[in-house]
């Protein structure tokens, strides 16, 4: 007999009744039919480093993590983890019961979310803000309050409006939620900045998450501060890490978690009914990744500038107002000196007037018309991919 269902009722639940297919997905699905560059979606299209690659490879001929590994994660690569925590920050997580190794960042947003927030409860976000913040935040029953960060044209920045920030927490406000370096903006939050969230935490008794994915990814004068380092923080900050975004093997899908015992145990009981374990071998892989030397992160982050810069001077040359990030590996960009007001209707047409694909930032914004004129291209592909992309919007934008 079929299985049979009413009309009246919609198979997906209210909650994430808003969520349809990713704008990502869309996107690659139209640069795959169109034959277009596509700086849309946040993947690199080179492997990262060759003996990181092996390090996997010798991980499944030796037979380690070919089958379920520990449920917090490899003890190799949770002290990994600590260490590079501890070398990089002076910050000190025993690895033992301060960190939790995930499915990606994005897994580790969910469990904490899933963990950390009752039914009612508020959280308050940067806006624009990466799309599972917003669908992690509803899943768990809870409902988000964005904090817009709004352009400065004379600096060429988006910034974070600090009293806006202290309106914005109410009775109902469980915790903030954090990203820096931020995507999709390329916006460093400064010292000052992080000071006052986490003078405003500690005030107001708050739980922080903070997403902390392109920590490596940081360019010019800007400094990365972890919010766990400032007064008040390391008991009350979950903060999120990955592989992905900086040794660019972002299928292996390896994030992490590191916070106070209490934190981590409460985000593992969600974790463990979510994947329970994954990414065995290649977990082996990261922490050799994390061992690194310095020379590897300052090569890393010098090659990613260069594409920065050669991406962001193309986009100028074509008439684009460009934000050129402080980090992250994206670049914003104003579409409003092309005469385009209209970022969806610019990035559906985008592939057939110009050959490339880029992301609308409107679909990472509450206030949709606060996001509407900015467009989001991906700068971590190969230097010959830029240049034809530059090129090839500089003849479709000037004249």
């Amino acid at each position: 007999m079929p299985f049979m269902t009413s009309t009246a009722r919609p198979f997906l639940n209210r909650r994430l009744a808003e969520f349809g297919t990713t704008i990502f997905a869309e996107m690659s699905a139209l640069a795959a039919a169109t034959g277009s560059i596509n700086l849309g979606q946040g993947f690199p299209d080179t492997d990262g480093p060759e003996e990181v690659r092996e390090a996997a490879v010798r991980a499944l001929r030796d037979g380690r993590g070919n089958q379920y590994p520990p449920g917090p994660g490899v003890p190799e690569l949770r002290t990994a983890i600590a260490d590079h925590q501890r070398r990089r920050y002076g910050l000190s997580f025993d690895p033992d019961t301060e960190v939790l190794v995930t499915a990606g960042a994005t897994e580790a947003i969910a469990a904490t979310l899933l963990a950390l927030l009752e039914p009612g409860d508020e959280v308050v976000a940067l806006e624009p803000y990466y799309d599972s913040y917003a669908a992690c935040i509803a899943m768990a029953g809870a409902a988000r309050v964005p904090v817009t960060l709004r352009p400065d044209p004379e600096q060429a920045r988006f910034r974070l409006d600090l009293d806006e920030l202290r309106d914005a927490v109410t009775e109902r406000t469980r915790l903030l939620l954090i990203n820096t370096p931020h995507n999709p903006t390329g916006t460093v939050l400064t010292r000052e900045e992080l000071t006052a969230i986490a003078e405003l935490a500690v005030e107001r008794d708050l739980l922080v998450v903070t997403d902390e994915v392109y920590e490596h990814l940081v360019f010019d004068e800007a400094e990365h501060v972890p919010l766990a380092t400032l007064p008040g923080m390391r008991e009350r900050t979950v903060t999120i890490g990955s592989a992905g975004k900086t040794f660019s093997f972002t299928g292996w899908k390896v994030g992490w978690v590191t916070a106070a015992p209490g934190l981590v145990t409460a985000v593992r009981s969600a974790k463990q009914f979510l994947t329970y374990v994954s990414s065995g071998p290649f977990q082996y892989a990261v922490a050799e990744a994390l061992t690194l030397p310095d020379t590897y992160f300052e090569a890393f982050r010098e090659d990613m500038r260069v594409k920065r810069d050669l991406l962001s001077t193309g986009l100028t040359e074509a008439g684009f107002n460009v934000f050129r990030p402080s980090g992250t590996y994206f670049v914003t960009t104003d579409i409003r000196p092309l005469g385009e007001t209209d970022g969806f209707a610019f990035c559906r047409a985008l592939p057939e007037r110009a050959g490339v694909v880029a992301i609308p930032n409107a679909v990472f914004y509450d206030h949709r018309e606060e996001g509407a004129p900015f467009v989001r291209f991906a700068f971590c592909k190969r230097t010959g991919v830029l240049e034809e992309a530059a090129e090839r919007l500089r003849k479709a934008f000037t004249h």
